[in-house]
């Protein structure tokens, strides 16, 4: 058995990544360089889908943190994909108004629709099934969001079979 510390590939940042994280940095004073973390990890995800740890390291790196400052901000915040996940991400807000209106039962549902657990992608690749906190809209639970940007709102069964066969058809008819 090695005793050798596991040890991942460095990520190679490109041209085209440095130029922009230096847009991001250059936002900052010169001493707090480090406040441009969020929007450098934004940048990898954009570019590869999720933040590996290779890319937590790399982001580390260009900005003069400890790695684990910026696995601290990757952790701590649910838009991070820390795992490569399908063409639809599917957040569901498991906090309690959510829950008190149905979120644990329209997450449940969404797993047997869908055949995966929380946290699972469908072996397609189309959806990854995700809870999460809180996204800021209580009024119209229960709420999820899709792909970090599009909310959906007071999630019955029968919106969420329309949304479920609606962005399925979107992956059928760019197939054709």
């Amino acid at each position: 058995m090695s005793t050798e510390p596991h040890t991942v590939d460095p990520m190679v940042l490109s041209e085209a990544t440095r130029a922009r994280f230096a847009r991001e940095v250059a936002k900052y004073p010169a001493d707090q360089r480090q406040s441009a973390v969020m929007a450098c990890l934004a940048i990898v995800q954009q570019e590869q889908g999720w933040v590996s740890p290779a890319a937590e390291r790399a982001v580390a790196d260009y900005l003069g943190m400890a790695p684990i400052a910026v696995h601290e901000v990757t952790t701590f915040y649910n838009m991070y994909n820390q795992q490569p996940v399908g063409r639809f991400k599917l957040n569901v807000c498991t906090n309690l108004p959510c829950q008190l209106r149905g979120g644990a039962k329209a997450l449940q549902y969404l797993a047997d629709k869908l055949g995966i657990r929380p946290g699972e992608t469908t072996g397609d690749g189309t959806f990854t099934l995700q809870p999460c906190e809180c996204l800021g809209a209580c009024a119209d639970a229960p709420v999820m969001l899709v792909n970090d940007r599009h909310m959906c709102s007071f999630m019955t069964t029968e919106r969420l079979d329309q949304l479920i066969d609606g962005l399925r058809a979107t992956v059928t008819e760019g197939q054709a």
